[in-house]
């Protein structure tokens, strides 16, 4: 029987260790690797000397009863401490990711001890589960739940009950009166508790990506609005000079016989002057065209004049050929996410420092590069995708990296000397 201190006290390391690596696996960190390391040993430690004087106390029972308040906590505080979840995002998946790590090594200490395996076996049972799971969620899970995260920042509170309430429940089961290894219906009321857990997530995890699916919609919907709203003023902007140019040519008859009278006069100066004044109110109306798409030349003028009129300094470049590689109406939409996100970030700066720089080409593939002053601290996921601070941020970031997934292109970010910067190349 496994009774060995020095056996209990690794076992009990080990669980931790590849526990944590789990809720590592479904976590963003904003500190480098080595502080991470450091964090662990230091937790390590700790983790190896409660262990030790609670087998000491009381034997293996008392540290069944109590690793999760001298384990689990501090490993979730800490794990919290070093990431950028909200704190119920991060309650919900270390707890998770703990009853998991419960419901697998009870089941597999009852397994060695039905069949009388040895404490070795015992131990690589539990690396090939704890090998496996880390691999899966890494593989498979890991970037879905990030981005459910980040689409769903908010409404976590209530989820984390679940959890909690299933990890006390198998706590408590497993330990009281007795050890479950050693009363039959204690294991039957542990074990009872797998089928409406696994009942409770598939429902939680439809409904999230129920949510998930309406917001992604909403967002579709609000950006189909906008490109359509940069359309009609696109378009009202066209009847506006054309109007211009419509009064213009009805003026032009009575301007031509001014300035043929002015020099029958013999008066060339006042000629020259009226013509001056006349070709500088054709120049007022002259209309500002950025390309030859027309949707993209809508999204141009539409977000360009929305920054001016912020008081946002905007120094373009522009070269596009008449035809793309990809989707005029997706490209409008990166565009668009893209330039809305710099005009926000400008308006928290004083007007003088309000710039955009915005430079486009089309020939041999498309080049995208907006940059502007930023006063606020980005943080970046594993992706190098900027993280939303706030419920309903970071829906554009999304948009213009499933537009790159589908399209091959490739898109950078990052915060350089107080310049955020963003770049696309298809």
């Amino acid at each position: 029987m496994m009774t060995n201190v020095f056996f209990l006290v690794f076992r009990a390391f080990l669980i931790t260790a590849m526990t944590v690596g789990m809720m590592a696996c479904m976590t963003e960190f904003r500190f480098e690797r080595w502080k991470l390391l450091c964090i662990m040993a230091v937790y390590s430690i700790w983790v190896v000397a409660s262990s030790l004087v609670l087998l000491w106390i009381g034997g293996e029972l008392l540290l069944l009863r109590l690793f999760f308040l001298t384990i689990s906590i501090p490993a979730t505080f800490l794990t919290y401490w070093a990431a950028n979840d909200t704190p119920a995002q991060a309650v919900f998946n270390y707890m998770t990711q703990i009853l998991l790590s419960i419901l697998a090594v009870s089941l597999i200490r009852l397994l060695t001890e039905a069949f009388d395996l040895s404490a070795l076996a015992n131990i690589l049972l539990m690396g090939v589960f704890y090998g496996t799971v880390i691999y899966l969620e890494w593989r498979f899970l890991r970037r879905p739940f990030r981005l459910l995260i980040r689409v769903i920042p908010a409404h976590w509170g209530v989820l984390t009950l679940i959890p909690c309430v299933f990890c006390a429940y198998l706590i408590f089961v497993a330990s009281w009166p007795g050890s479950y290894l050693e009363n039959r219906l204690q294991r039957v009321y542990v074990y009872a508790a797998v089928i409406p857990l696994i009942i409770v997530y598939i429902a939680v995890f439809k409904s999230l990506f129920g949510q998930y699916r309406i917001q992604m919609e909403r967002q579709s919907a609000a950006l189909l609005r906008m490109q359509i709203s940069a359309l009609k003023e696109k378009l009202q902007n066209v009847k506006e000079v054309e109007e211009g140019l419509r009064i213009q040519r009805h003026d032009l008859r009575h301007q031509f016989e001014t300035a043929r009278e002015l020099v029958l006069r013999g008066d060339s100066d006042a000629a020259l002057d009226f013509l001056d004044a006349a070709q500088k109110r054709l120049n007022e109306r002259k209309e500002i065209r950025w390309c030859r798409l027309p949707v993209l030349d809508a999204v141009f003028c539409a977000y360009f004049s929305r920054a001016e009129n912020q008081g946002i300094r905007v120094d373009a470049k522009i070269a596009i050929s008449d035809s793309l590689s990809v989707e005029e109406g997706e490209l409008a939409i990166v565009l668009a996410n893209a330039l809305e996100n710099a005009i926000h970030a400008n308006l928290d700066l004083p007007p003088n420092q309000r710039e955009i720089f915005c430079k486009m080409m089309g020939s041999p593939g498309v080049m995208l590069e907006i940059s502007n002053p930023c006063a606020q601290n980005v943080s970046f996921d594993s992706n190098g995708l900027p993280v939303g601070q706030r419920e309903g941020h970071g829906l554009g970031v999304q948009s213009i990296s499933a537009f790159c997934r589908k399209n091959g292109a490739v898109c950078q970010f990052d915060l350089t000397d107080g310049r955020f910067r963003f770049r696309l190349v298809l």
